[in-house]
């Protein structure tokens, strides 16, 4: 409550400096201000007169002299203020009316003090926009985590880590989107809204189409809108964007979350590895300056072997049975039982043998690795897009890169038989039947793109939050998204 009243009295003073403002004539919210250079910019300008602007973080008053401190996104600068360089109007406008959390333009000469700090002397100071109210106490920061969500803006101004996590992400797209142009891939855009949950394995978001009249989902993956581009001619197509999917919320999922896809002519996936472990440590460097990070307590390095984990051979190791002969759900929930390593209780949403599988590999071989690792060698009910092995059709040719107990990667030679892709399609209908809600639908525009031909693909997704969150070690998904959705 004291606090409440604090912040109550404090805004009311602030408002009482506006009127007072408005009363001398003055604007309290200027239209514009002509800079001559950044923050980061006039910090290289030792001895050169600048104009520079941001927010005030810090301001000391001592007599007739004082510094204060602005920023913006990237950098910092000290600005002396004194009445050797502002007339006595000027500088008691200054102690008056101008404070921690306004905005102010800079005009003066960039010198260094005695302990070699860049300053701006300041020879004139303009107040270009008023706040109402300061920033979080004492300038440590948001400690509360839905503040720090919902008010991600005062999160930015106050905490450097936060800034280095959203800069290097913004950086990371850049560099990603720049690596996939430079080697061809052309970028496009895709539906959002769909009339055919396809693409991946997700429980979709509905919505109504009011025009139209018809029910549509949001996309769960740009997986066959992409292809049929491929279809269309293009060698090598790539999209950045959104995608949805209705899941429970744990610290490595977002409902709504930033992935890239991209998708190559005459690759197979083993292609599409070579192309990723080029591309993720050029953009390591760029973003980072190296390609170790430090991961709950221990460095990792990218530029090394990445060992791989043929995915059946572990889970045969683990069950003791070779559970790709078994097709029934019942059956293969009974001898996963008996192993001991999961009770009826706990094998309960698992509706399928899809859905089974994917549990136990989630919990007994993801949830343990945590340095950059290949699997490979997935078993067909898994992914109905991915090409089956020449070899063995209860095989797909897939790998994921995975890392800190998640999936980074997902790619794979791109199944393109129309016979077999429709016949897959209708198995997932199948299992949503027996009750499992992250299954697709035939998507009968997709299935007469691929009638009408297709080249041999690969395909790759690359969700940016979950890499995000893991080169920073970050505990909630959410610290990689600047305004996470809220309750």
């Amino acid at each position: 409550m004291a606090d409440t009243q604090i912040l109550s009295n404090e805004v009311d003073i602030r408002k009482k400096k506006i009127e007072d403002l408005k009363a001398m004539g003055e604007i309290p919210y200027k239209d514009k201000f002509e800079r001559t250079c950044t923050i980061a910019e006039a910090r290289e300008k030792v001895g050169e007169k600048v104009k520079v602007a941001g927010r005030i973080i810090f301001k000391r008053v001592m007599g007739k002299f004082g510094f204060i401190q602005i920023r913006d996104i990237n950098a910092k600068i000290q600005v002396s203020v004194g009445r050797n360089e502002l007339d006595e109007e000027a500088y008691d406008f200054y102690k008056k009316m101008i404070d921690i959390a306004d905005f102010v333009g800079v005009e003066g000469e960039v010198y260094l003090t005695q302990t070699g700090e860049v300053t701006v002397k300041a020879e004139k100071i303009t107040l270009l926009a008023k706040t109402l109210r300061p920033l979080p106490e004492k300038f440590h920061g948001l400690s509360d985590t839905e503040t720090k969500y919902r008010q991600r803006y005062l999160d930015m101004v106050s905490n450097e880590d936060s800034r280095k996590v959203f800069l290097t992400r913004s950086k990371l797209i850049s560099c990603v989107r720049r690596y996939l142009e430079d080697n061809g891939f052309i970028e496009v855009e895709t539906p959002i809204l769909q009339t055919s949950v396809s693409g991946a394995s997700a429980k979709p978001f509905f919505t109504h189409h009011n025009a139209l009249d018809i029910d549509c989902n949001l996309r769960i993956a740009k997986e066959t809108w992409l292809k049929q581009c491929i279809a269309a001619g293009f060698d090598r197509v790539f999209e950045f964007g959104k995608d949805f999917r209705n899941e429970g919320m744990d610290p490595y999922h977002l409902q709504e979350f930033t992935q890239v896809e991209w998708y190559a002519s005459y690759w197979d996936f083993e292609d599409n590895l070579k192309f990723y472990r080029e591309m993720i440590l050029t953009v390591l460097k760029e973003c980072l300056g190296t390609t170790k990070i430090e991961y709950q307590g221990q460095e990792i390095e990218f530029d090394c072997q990445w060992p791989r984990i043929n995915y059946i051979e572990r889970l045969r190791e683990i069950l003791g049975f070779d559970f790709l002969e078994i097709k029934d759900i019942d059956v293969l929930k009974k001898k996963v039982i008996e192993t001991g390593l999961y009770s009826e209780k706990d094998l309960d949403e698992c509706k399928t043998v899809r859905t089974l599988v994917d549990f136990i590999y989630k919990r007994k071989i993801r949830a343990d690795i945590v340095s950059p690792t290949i699997i490979y060698n997935y078993p067909a009910e898994l992914m109905p897009l991915a090409r089956r092995n020449d070899k063995d059709e209860r095989v797909i040719d897939v790998f994921q890169f995975v890392a800190g107990g998640a999936e980074l990667v997902k790619a794979y030679s791109e199944l393109v038989d129309p016979i077999v892709q429709r016949k897959l399609l209708e198995d997932q209908l199948k299992e949503k039947a027996l009750g499992d809600e992250e299954t697709m639908d035939i998507d009968e525009d997709f299935l007469l793109a691929m009638e009408h031909g297709m080249p041999p693909i690969s395909g790759l997704g690359f969700g940016i939050d979950r890499f995000i969150q893991f080169i920073f070690d970050l505990p909630n998904i959410r610290d990689t998204v600047l305004f996470p959705l809220m309750r």
